[in-house]
């Protein structure tokens, strides 16, 4: 049997690592499967994880002391700033150190990097017969400084997957001059929810990270303009981050707290309960590499509206089918859609139909395939 290791910066909150855990489950129907990962955030990982994947903490319980370098340099104490830096470059040389390591000294048969700075590390060192596998999760958002990064990054590994046709077609053209090749291969949900939502509830529902590029602040503004159509419906934001007390603030200085939500980070079935409740999904990011929670959406019935910024929409929502696209990130523009369904039962339903038919290519026995014909290019 062959062994597949995963590079993984961490196993807390977020996209790139409940990503990391879907491909360890689906991986390890038919491999042994190990997650290396630096940091450990949590006593276990936050997303369900096969009991057949082993996880391996390479730094014991050593984390990054951002909050503690914030503090610092907030307070203007000058003995802690120089204490928390030194600790910070003690970090980043124990991630470097650690990770270089551990593709050095293991059995591995396949090694999937899930970073850029990990690609760099994978590129250089291990043996010549792993079969080498970049994963890259992030859009440049016209950040051509990133891309290029990125290109330098997976030159040398064997080949490098991409979450968006669109970022392969980039990414093909950036490096058809070395010897890395470029996949196309999608993130994935788990199955497609017996039940589905009924789409009766005014209520809206957006899922993610609380920070700045999800663009949190603008889908509460949006809200309020959909409030002042005498649009009596509710919205249910799910997701942590450090922007949820400035949220929080803003709904409550507006008086729209008996309209909004903030329910923190929740697990799977808590989600998956608000969605078959939920009528509309509403995604106001500013870039979005692929969008898992667009397809989770879907596969319970749910419509999606989202600002075209967010490119991995464009992957998932056909535009007055499953879901609508608004350009130019065009508040009333999504307002406008919004009220198209919100008046007009028969094509929400109709679009939460064809969204569920739609995901089904999104579904981790689909997507694993693909990952398996690539694993077994290494015989």
């Amino acid at each position: 049997m062959k062994k597949v290791s995963i590079l993984s910066l961490h196993l807390g909150y977020g996209g790139i690592e409940k990503s990391i855990i879907m491909l360890a489950n689906v991986l390890s129907k038919k491999y042994e499967v190990e997650i290396a990962v630096c940091y450990k955030l949590y006593d276990s990982p936050v997303f369900e994880l096969n009991e057949k994947v082993k996880v391996k903490y390479l730094n014991g319980k050593l984390a990054p002391n951002h909050e503690q370098i914030r503090n610092a340099f907030k307070t203007k104490n000058i003995f802690k700033i120089i204490k928390e830096g030194l600790f910070a470059l003690k970090v980043l040389h124990l991630r470097k150190k650690s990770i270089i390591n551990y593709i050095n000294s293991t059995s591995s048969d396949v090694i999937i990097s899930t970073r850029d700075i990990f690609n760099n590390w994978l590129s250089k060192n291990g043996n010549d017969n792993v079969l080498k596998i970049g994963w890259e999760h992030n859009h440049f958002h016209d950040d051509i400084k990133y891309a290029n990064k990125v290109v330098k990054s997976a030159k040398n590994l064997d080949y490098f997957v991409l979450v968006s046709s669109e970022l392969n077609d980039y990414y093909s053209m950036r490096m058809s001059n070395y010897k890395c090749k470029c996949l196309y291969i999608p993130n994935s949900i788990e199955s497609i929810p017996l039940k589905s939502s009924k789409l009766n509830e005014k209520r809206f529902i957006s899922v993610g990270r609380l920070s700045p590029e999800k663009g949190y602040l603008d889908l509460i503004k949006v809200f309020e303009l959909i409030r002042k159509k005498g649009i009596d419906w509710r919205l249910d934001i799910v997701g942590d981050g450090v922007e949820r007390e400035k949220l929080q603030k803003y709904i409550d200085a507006n008086k729209l707290s008996n309209n909004i939500k903030l329910h923190g980070f929740q697990g799977k079935d808590y989600i998956d309960e608000l969605l078959d409740s939920s009528s509309i999904y509403l995604m106001t990011s500013y870039t979005e590499s692929f969008g898992i929670v667009l397809i989770e959406a879907m596969s319970h019935g749910v419509p999606c509206i989202a600002f075209s910024s967010a490119e991995g929409a464009r992957e998932i929502i056909e535009d007055g089918k499953n879901g609508f696209l608004i350009e130019n990130r065009d508040f009333n523009e999504m307002v406008n859609a919004c009220d198209n369904l919100i008046k007009n039962k028969d094509i929400r339903l109709e679009m939460g139909k064809y969204a569920r038919e739609s995901v089904y290519r999104f579904t981790s026995e689909n997507v694993g395939r693909n990952w398996f014909d690539l694993i077994e290019k290494s015989d």
